[in-house]
């Protein structure tokens, strides 16, 4: 089995999303203890999505997250870069578009999109600024850009508990229910390494983002950043 390392070479982060494609979204509602879902619905909201608009789901996996977009009636288009996730989608939900692309070489063309939104994937990007701003690049002017990601709980207590669960208890979890348990040793370590909610606001800021805010979910363990195109 592959694991990804926190140097996050791309073909290494792409393998280790193959090898867990066929169980990855129910890993994930077992070791989120199902707020997956509930984030997931924050997503959605937070992007708004109406009849008309073209929006990017990047990182989208097996296209999970992008049905809520088709069911507002817009036309989403599900982007990732492991094969294994996109085959895997496909098999489950062959009326979505998904494409495979890399998030620093997005294949669009320059303001494409109403609104761009990320879950979960940006973390797994190498270079994450040069995604920022190859979002920016294919978004609208005016348009909206969405990023869900795990953060840094916002209550001592609460960040002292989430670190020993993801360093004591979600390995072991993972072994039971994950195809590839090494896969959420990374994530792990990933999640701890990654930037705190003004860190990455100030990332996007320098990005070319403006309007740049975010809203905690679950105390903190997950942000909603949103930021806008310039008109």
């Amino acid at each position: 089995m592959t694991r990804a390392h926190l140097d996050k070479q791309p073909q290494d982060v792409a393998a280790m999303f193959d090898d867990v494609a066929a169980k990855y979204d129910r890993t994930n509602d077992v070791l989120s203890l199902g707020q997956a879902r509930l984030w997931r619905r924050a997503v959605a909201d937070a992007v708004g999505a109406v009849a008309g608009q073209r929006i990017l789901d990047l990182g989208a996996g097996t296209g999970t997250s992008s049905l809520p977009f088709l069911e507002a009636g817009a036309d989403v288009v599900p982007c990732d870069f492991s094969i294994g996730m996109l085959t895997e989608g496909k098999n489950r939900h062959p009326e979505l578009p998904l494409t495979a692309g890399d998030a620093t070489r997005l294949p669009f063309a320059d303001e494409s999109f109403d609104a761009v939104t990320i879950s979960f994937a940006l973390r797994n990007v190498q270079e994450h600024e040069a995604a920022m701003r190859e979002m920016l690049r294919v978004t609208k002017p005016g348009g909206k850009l969405v990023i869900c990601e795990f953060s840094t709980p916002t209550w001592t207590p609460l960040r002292t508990v989430y670190t020993e669960y993801l360093m004591r208890a979600l390995p072991p979890v993972a072994t039971r229910v994950s195809s590839n348990p090494e896969a959420y040793v990374y994530l792990a370590e990933s999640i701890r390494e990654w930037p705190d909610q003004p860190e990455l606001a100030a990332e996007l800021q320098r990005a070319g983002w403006t309007k740049v805010a975010w809203r905690n979910l679950t105390g903190g363990i997950v942000a909603l950043h949103r930021g806008f195109k310039a008109p």
